[in-house]
């Protein structure tokens, strides 16, 4: 996939990782990892970005004597999958006119 289109749906992707359950850092490359490639380094900058626009919050929880950071989906980061979805549309539209081209 282009490196450009594949950064612009990395972070919906990580948005929709946390739908169902707050997760953390290791889980969320495991969770996406079947639908996108994403590294840990990759995804930290990214998952602090969205806790800077309030898509996510954060908290601590000990696991196995460690203290692990979990990320929680807010109102606002539903709010952008949702706006996502709604612009997929035009994204759909932008395909069929591409492949309508290649096909006549």
């Amino acid at each position: 996939m282009d490196s450009q289109l594949k950064k612009g749906l990395i972070e919906y992707c990580i948005l929709a990782s946390l739908v169902e359950h707050d997760s953390y850092g290791y889980q969320i490359v495991k969770d996406t990892h079947s639908h996108i490639e994403i590294t840990e380094s990759t995804l930290y900058p990214i998952l602090k970005r969205l806790e800077t626009n309030k898509q996510v919050a954060t908290y601590s929880k000990i696991h196995n004597g460690r203290l692990r950071k979990y990320y929680h989906l807010t109102d606002l980061g539903i709010a952008s999958i949702q706006k996502f979805l709604r612009e997929w549309q035009d994204v759909e539209a932008i395909h069929q006119f591409i492949r309508r081209s290649i096909e006549e």
